[in-house]
């Protein structure tokens, strides 16, 4: 008696809406069923990834489908797709696949292209896998395309909109329904309320940060779109984009989020949330604090040792002490301050210069010990 071949179906369209609309899916399982059915093989199971591209392999039904096909012993012998490019449209990764499958006895099947183990076979599905490679390069040139030129007469195409804003129908063009953006009235309040933060506070201080921002905004807990807490990026993407002020910027970066080039950008106008000198004022605003730009505390503070001066008989830090009121500054050991000379009986340095007090202290001050040269005292 023959041992039926196992079989796994592995069922794929490329996006959620194909998955939810289109028939493809339950065709696909249909034509698979009635395959093995017609050939006697065992259906082991069905892998189904409703609404994922085959250029890459970050498919988790594909990764559970691989990891089980290359397992020893394999639940299956073959699995079945209907055309190669279900699989992948990608040559190279689809080479790559097809081999680790095989490697454990796994081969590869098209219900729809079907092909032997012989060399010239071999060599035509790479060719097909070369050619369903170039023609989903060409689809996504002639999609995007569409959506640029959509942007351009001002419409929305589909993405999460910027947190103030909704979307909403516009026209009917024939099948399609163009939509654009509005505001928000329940976000655009909490839009303004960050502007307002940044240049000029909260009233019981001056303008705030970004951090600041975030850490407000979470204590009077108001919360972000989905219900969570608010961040340091979510906040900085808010305080720098241009669609607050109008412009939105679409097909800005691309898919390893580098920066396009500025003849493919496409700015599509959107009623504006934040005037455009309030923008500005926000913009120079973090350029000042950038720490690119700006030289951090420790650097720019009076104290330039701070966090490279340290005692000589425990090596703790070094810390500032004053006396008389603030007339006079002290450098000490931190430990000797907390727990007095129990702790350490390490000595205090006096700051005599009130502009250089550190470069002073640097040049005047014996060096105490090898261990930490030009930073111990």
């Amino acid at each position: 008696m023959t041992v039926p071949l196992r079989a796994a179906l592995y069922l794929r369209v490329s996006t959620a809406r194909e998955a939810e609309h289109d028939v493809s899916i339950p065709d696909q399982k249909r034509q698979g069923e009635a395959y093995c059915a017609s050939r006697g093989y065992q259906l082991i199971e069905t892998y189904v990834e409703p609404g994922a591209s085959a250029t890459n392999d970050r498919r988790p039904e594909f990764q559970r489908m691989i990891e089980a096909g290359t397992s020893r012993p394999a639940p299956f012998d073959i699995v079945i797709v209907h055309s190669f490019s279900r699989f992948f449209r990608d040559h190279f990764e689809h080479e790559f696949y097809v081999r680790r499958l095989a490697k454990n006895g796994v081969r590869l099947v098209s219900i729809t292209q079907e092909m032997g183990d012989d060399p010239m076979h071999v060599m035509m599905r790479q060719i097909m896998a070369l050619f369903d490679e170039y023609q989903s390069k060409e689809n996504a040139k002639h999609v995007l395309r569409a959506l640029k030129e959509n942007a351009r007469q001002g419409f929305w195409n589909g993405s999460l909109p910027p947190i103030g804003y909704r979307v909403v129908a516009a026209e009917q063009r024939g099948a399609k329904l163009k939509k654009k953006l509005e505001i928000d009235p329940l976000r655009a309040d909490t839009v303004r309320l960050i502007y307002r933060l940044a240049l000029e506070g909260d009233g019981a201080s001056g303008s705030m940060g970004v951090k600041n921002i975030a850490a407000y905004l979470n204590q009077c807990r108001i919360f972000t779109r989905d219900g969570g807490r608010w961040g340091i990026g979510r906040v900085h993407r808010i305080l720098t984009r241009p669609t607050y002020v109008g412009h939105h910027e679409f097909n800005k970066r691309a898919k390893n989020k580098a920066l396009k080039p500025a003849s493919e950008i496409v700015t599509v106008e959107v009623p504006p949330l934040i005037d455009q000198a309030t923008f500005d004022a926000v913009q120079a605003h973090l350029r000042a604090r950038n720490p690119k730009v700006t030289q951090a505390r420790v650097v720019s503070g009076p104290t330039l040792l701070t966090g490279i001066c340290f005692c000589a008989d425990c090596g703790g830090a070094m810390t500032l002490r004053t006396g008389k009121g603030g007339r006079y500054r002290y450098y000490t050991c931190s430990i000797r301050a907390r727990q007095g000379e129990t702790g350490c009986k390490g000595r205090s340095i006096r700051v005599r210069w009130p502009l250089f007090n550190d470069v002073w202290l640097l040049a005047s001050c014996p060096l105490q010990s090898a261990s930490r040269p030009m930073n111990t005292y």
